[in-house]
């Protein structure tokens, strides 16, 4: 039995053309890639370099950064940044969103493929990187906010196509910056722009009030017109 288990773990490795192709992407960019030190080195035997799963999610991150905009220099600092030891919790500084309270969370590819099954795809893992949620960091991934994976997971998991998740995440987005900027002009107006930090929850109560209202009263809309409110 537990060699059995011991197999199921064991990790795919590819030869240099063998992952190229599950990459979608020619040798001589692997290769480029490789040089760049956008990669890790590979499993060496004999005269054959062996890569595995990590490099091939690695690749994958790299077209989606560099569908997102990113140039192949910033990807590089990126990853040495994360290589050397950066403190995960300067993510937001990388990705550009500034200081956060969200909690990162460092997941391994097959990790983030657990809490999306069968939903990783090229096209989610781009959409994800172009709203900021995720971020290279080293072989692993880093999801910028722990309560936000874990909502996501839980609507994949009730039958909500990821890519409706990350589509209704951006419109949410949206209002949501409209919002933070209603409260920021308030309290910059009429107290100060340093007691920002500090009323910060005060917004977040009214937000969160106001939606749960909100939700109410769609619910009872759909119940008086004995209707749901998406019919």
């Amino acid at each position: 039995m537990a060699k059995e288990e011991t197999q199921a773990k064991t990790v795919r490795e590819y030869r240099t053309e063998e992952l190229a192709e599950a990459a979608g992407i020619p040798v001589r960019t692997l290769r480029f890639y490789r040089e760049r030190k956008l990669l890790p080195p590979p499993r060496r035997e004999g005269r054959i370099a062996w890569y595995d799963d990590h490099h091939l999610a690695r690749l994958r991150t790299i077209a989606a950064l560099l569908e997102r905009g990113h140039t192949l220099g910033g990807i590089a600092e990126l990853t040495a940044a994360f290589e050397s030891g950066r403190d995960v919790s300067q993510l937001g500084e990388l990705l550009g969103i500034g200081w956060s309270e969200e909690t990162p969370v460092r997941l391994t590819p097959e990790a983030l493929a657990d809490y999306f099954e069968g939903e990783v795809t090229p096209e989610n893992l781009a959409a994800s990187l172009d709203l900021g949620y995720l971020a290279v960091d080293g072989d692993a991934i880093v999801h910028v906010s722990r309560r936000l994976l874990d909502v996501s997971s839980a609507l994949v998991r009730e039958g909500v196509p990821l890519a409706a998740v990350l589509e209704t995440g951006r419109r949410v987005r949206e209002h949501a910056d409209a919002m933070a900027l209603l409260f920021t002009e308030l309290i910059s107006t009429h107290i100060s722009p340093d007691a920002l930090t500090r009323l910060r929850p005060l917004a977040k109560s009214v937000v969160e009030a106001e939606l749960t209202m909100a939700m109410d009263r769609l619910l009872a809309s759909g119940t008086d017109s004995g209707q749901t409110p998406s019919s």
